[in-house]
């Protein structure tokens, strides 16, 4: 059971695991580097690859293994036009070439202009990158790094760190978010068995 070494303890000792985790894992420190050079307002590389690069290390293996992508948010409210996003996208696309995940960009303060046609339901409309991360479908999920202003790496994470480290997928329910939980949870065991998915 060593992989779940870090489950229960205190959220600071929790912390520092999860930063130094994160910090050592070559991938996730080549794509932040490169994501605080395109500095991005209000940027934060939230969620999966965050996540599963813990899984990974507690569980030895590779780096990226299990990985899809790496999501970068970022908040920009000044033009709110699809057009503006895109050439962001754009502008990120041709800025991460050459890294081993692709990179997704969005900007958070969009989200709730697109979110009922694609999803069903309303979204708020959100007043800064990390208020995202409390919508998630799965608490589990609700975890964002960037570097503040001293250039050390800063944790988001509203809901805590425990699931990750104790590999329990626990649902969100403030929307209506049941089958993306159960999809990522579904996924997520494929590549992890060790975990639990606490049913929606």
């Amino acid at each position: 059971m060593d992989h779940l070494r870090y489950s229960g303890l205190p959220f600071d000792e929790q912390r520092a695991a999860f930063l130094a985790i994160v910090a050592a894992d070559p991938l996730l420190a080549e794509t932040l580097a490169r994501v605080r050079q395109l500095a991005l307002p209000d940027w934060l590389v939230v969620s999966g690859a965050l996540y599963n690069s813990v899984w990974n290390h507690l569980t030895r293996k590779p780096p990226g293994y299990g990985i899809k992508d790496v999501d970068l948010f970022y908040f920009d409210d000044a033009d709110l036009a699809y057009e503006a996003e895109d050439a962001v996208i754009r502008r990120a696309a041709e800025h991460f070439e050459g890294l081993a995940l692709p990179v997704e960009v969005r900007n958070q303060a969009r989200v709730h202009l697109w979110y009922e046609a694609r999803f069903g339901g309303t979204y708020p409309r959100l007043a800064a990158s990390a208020e995202a991360l409390s919508f998630f479908a799965s608490k589990t999920h609700a975890v964002g790094v960037r570097f503040d202003g001293d250039e050390r790496l800063d944790l988001m994470a509203p809901f805590g760190l425990d699931d990750i480290f104790s590999f329990r997928i626990t649902p969100n329910r403030v929307l209506d978010n049941h089958r993306t939980h159960e999809a990522k949870g579904a996924r997520a065991k494929q590549y992890w068995p060790e975990i639990s998915v606490v049913p929606w």
